[in-house]
């Protein structure tokens, strides 16, 4: 692995319908362990899940079926949702089950680069997370990152990002050095809030005009001109 001891960029990645969809793999999983609780299958039916962490939609969840998220019953569900995702992830599932378009190419093509570190920020449970992009083969390429039992506020992950990244040695950052990539509104979001910079990618339920409506003044239809993506670089 190369040196970062002139990183200049930490380049955080969303999970799903950026890096990958798992063909709703996630959904029966998180249904499955709310059905061991509130007794039916379908306890997220309305429930928004698109760039949300995952403890904020289990707090939708129980608030519907009046259960406070205590600690307790939070740990609870945390455990029996990657239980089941470690069973859904390998069922065909229902649509796309696949790596996004390019994603390979560009991680190989960043992960040679001294200058950047790659990392997650993510809505995902840690553990889910890594269940996820260990079934694709991605999770070696990200070293650090934010995630869903981190906050169940999207908007105060790229901070625990930063921690995170000087934990393990990749170096001092400023929001301002931060890149988040991600195909929702939220991951835009979450960005603008500390003064990172989002860039969308419109491979998952949000068109490119949505994302840039939302404030993602640089978006891609997909993530395969990995030349692209490095002359962006290069500018910054």
């Amino acid at each position: 692995m190369p040196s970062r001891s002139n990183t200049r960029h930490l380049i955080l990645f969303d999970i799903d319908g950026t890096l990958v969809l798992t063909g709703g793999a996630g959904l029966r999983a998180m249904n499955r362990a709310c059905e061991d609780v509130v007794g039916h299958g379908k306890a997220l039916d309305g429930i928004p899940v698109a760039g949300r962490t995952d403890w904020s939609i289990l707090e939708d969840v129980m608030r519907l079926h009046d259960r406070p998220l205590d600690a307790g019953l939070f740990e609870d569900l945390r455990v029996r949702y990657v239980m089941h995702l470690r069973d859904e992830i390998e069922r065909p599932g229902t649509g796309a089950k696949a790596v996004m378009p390019g994603i390979r190419e560009l991680l190989d093509a960043l992960q040679e680069r001294s200058d950047v570190a790659l990392g997650l920020l993510t809505g995902n449970f840690l553990d889910g997370a890594r269940i996820k992009l260990e079934h694709f083969d991605l999770w070696r390429y990200f070293r650090c990152g934010a995630f869903g039992d981190d906050s169940s506020d999207r908007n105060t992950l790229v901070p625990v990002a930063i921690a995170r990244a000087r934990a393990c040695g990749i170096g001092d950052m400023d929001p301002a050095d931060v890149i988040v990539v991600g195909d929702t509104p939220h991951d835009i979001a979450c960005a603008v809030a500390v003064g990172a910079m989002p860039i969308g990618v419109a491979t998952g339920s949000y068109s490119v005009d949505r994302l840039r409506e939302s404030g993602g003044t640089i978006v891609f239809s997909d993530l395969s001109d990995t030349d692209a993506f490095m002359k962006l670089l290069d500018a910054r």
